[in-house]
C-alpha cells in the first residue's frame, strides 16, 4: 500500500496526449485551444466613437467656440466622414469611425440642439469619448494562449479575429464501467438484495461538465464476462473508469483480469479514506489508462475528483490548480490514512471557508449532494479553526 502523495504523483506522471482536431466555432465551447490566437488587426481597428453625440475639432473649443453647426450624421458601419469647416460638428453614433478632422466627442446629454446647431452645456476635455485604434490590442498581439479553455468570452474573441474553425485538443474516449451482480437499471424496482446503478450516471454527468460524452457499460461478477468486455473496452477507449471489483472479496476479479489482459498495474491500494482499494494502471500496447475505483458511491466520487480530473487537465495541457479553503471547525484525523472529507465551502468576508459534511460512510449518497467538494486532511494530525487545507471542488462555489 502506498501513500496518497505517491499515488497522486504516479497518476499525474501518467498523463496522455490525445492529439488535436479542428472544429467549427459553434462547436468549440468548453474545448481546449490547441493553437495560440493572435490579433489579425488592431483592436479596435479604428478610432471609435463611444457615445452618441457630436464630434468636433478641439481647437475650435480652445478658440472659444461653444455653438457648432451640424454638418451631417455619421453612423456605425459607414465609411469615415470628414469635417469640412471650422465651427462645425458632425453628429456621431456609438461605434462610428471618428470623422476626419475631429478629435473630441461630446455626448448628447451635454449639448442642446436647436436650428441645426449644437450648443455646449458642459466643459469638455480633448479626446473624450473616443476608443483609440489599437488601444485594446495592436495587430499581432497574443490574445488567447494555447491550452485556454474556450468559454463564452473566448468565443467572442475567436469570432472577432475571424476564426470560423479552431484547432482544439481532442477529448479522450471514456468508458464508465460498473461491475457487480447487485446492480440494476434506474427504472427497475430493485429486490431487497439489489441497488440501482448510480455511480455511472453521476460520473457521466461530471464528465459532461468537462465536455466529454462517455459510454456506460456494465459487467457482472463473472471472470469470462469481464475478460471479454474489458478486452473490447481496452481496444475501443482511451480511458476506462471502473467502479467496483477491486477490493479483497471473493468476487473482486478485476485486478487479476486486468493483469491477464496485459494491463500494467502502477499501484493497487492507497493509504486513504475513502478509496483505499483504488487500482491504477495502463495498457501500453493499446494506449489505454485505467482508473479502477472502489464501488461505494463516495469512494468513486471522491477519487474521480481527486485523481482523474487533475490527470485529465494535465493530459489536456491545462495547469493543475491547487485549491485551498479555510477550515471553519476543529478536526483531528486520528488514522494513518489521508482523509477526503466532504465539505460545504462558501465565500465569507472575501475568504472561502469550509464546514465539514460528515456523511454516513462512503456509501452515503445524500451527503454528497450537501457538499461542494472534498477537503484533504493528512494522517494523524489535528487541525485548528482557520487552517488552510487542500480542497477538491465538485461544484461551483456559489
Amino acid at each position: 500500500m502506498i501513500s496518497f502523495e505517491e499515488a497522486y504523483k504516479i497518476v499525474l506522471d501518467s498523463y496522455m496526449e490525445f492529439g488535436t482536431e479542428t472544429v467549427s466555432l459553434s462547436d468549440s465551447h468548453h474545448r481546449i485551444l490547441a493553437e495560440a490566437i493572435y490579433a489579425d488587426r488592431d483592436f479596435p481597428p479604428f478610432d471609435r466613437v463611444t457615445k452618441d453625440g457630436i464630434a468636433i475639432n478641439f481647437a475650435d473649443y480652445q478658440n472659444g467656440v461653444r455653438a457648432f453647426e451640424i454638418q451631417e450624421v455619421a453612423a456605425a458601419g459607414e465609411a469615415q466622414k470628414e469635417l469640412k469647416g471650422s465651427k462645425s460638428c458632425i453628429e456621431v453614433m456609438t461605434g462610428a469611425i471618428v470623422p476626419k478632422g475631429t478629435d473630441t466627442v461630446i455626448m448628447y446629454e451635454h449639448v442642446t440642439i436647436k436650428d441645426s446647431t449644437a450648443h455646449l452645456q458642459k466643459e469638455i476635455a480633448k479626446g473624450q469619448n473616443i476608443h483609440y485604434q489599437g488601444s485594446d490590442e495592436p495587430k499581432g498581439n497574443l490574445l488567447l494562449k494555447k491550452g485556454t479553455r474556450i468559454t463564452a468570452a473566448e468565443i467572442g474573441v475567436l469570432a472577432s479575429v475571424g476564426k470560423a474553425t479552431v484547432s482544439v485538443k481532442k477529448m479522450p474516449k471514456v468508458a464508465i464501467i460498473s461491475t457487480g451482480d447487485e446492480l440494476v437499471d434506474v427504472e427497475k424496482t430493485p429486490k431487497l438484495h439489489q441497488i440501482r446503478k448510480s455511480n455511472a450516471l453521476s460520473i457521466a454527468a461530471a464528465l459532461k461538465v468537462e465536455g466529454i460524452e462517455s459510454k456506460k457499460l456494465h459487467f457482472n461478477d463473472l471472470e469470462e464476462e469481464l475478460m471479454v468486455g474489458l478486452q473490447r473496452a481496452l481496444e475501443d477507449f482511451d480511458v476506462l473508469l471502473l467502479s467496483g471489483g477491486v477490493s479483497k472479496g471473493k468476487f473482486d476479479f478485476l485486478p487479476q483480469v486486468l493483469e491477464d489482459l496485459g494491463v500494467t498495474k502502477l499501484f493497487h491500494r492507497v493509504k486513504q479514506r475513502p478509496g483505499k482499494p483504488f487500482w491504477f494502471g495502463k495498457h501500453i500496447g493499446m494506449d489505454c489508462t485505467i482508473f479502477a475505483f472502489p464501488g461505494n458511491p463516495g469512494s468513486t466520487f471522491a477519487n474521480y475528483h481527486v485523481y482523474f480530473l487533475p490527470w485529465l487537465l494535465k493530459s489536456l495541457g491545462i495547469p493543475v490548480d491547487n485549491h485551498h479553503v479555510i477550515l471553519n471547525e476543529l478536526f483531528e484525523n486520528k488514522t494513518g490514512l489521508t482523509r477526503f472529507i466532504r465539505a460545504s465551502s462558501h465565500l465569507v468576508d472575501a475568504q472561502i471557508k469550509a464546514n465539514l459534511v460528515m456523511g454516513n460512510g462512503s456509501g452515503d449518497l445524500t451527503s454528497l449532494s450537501q457538499s461542494n467538494g472534498f477537503i484533504l486532511l493528512e494522517p494523524e494530525r489535528a487541525y485548528e479553526v482557520g487552517e488552510l487545507v487542500p480542497f477538491f471542488p465538485t461544484k461551483r462555489l456559489v
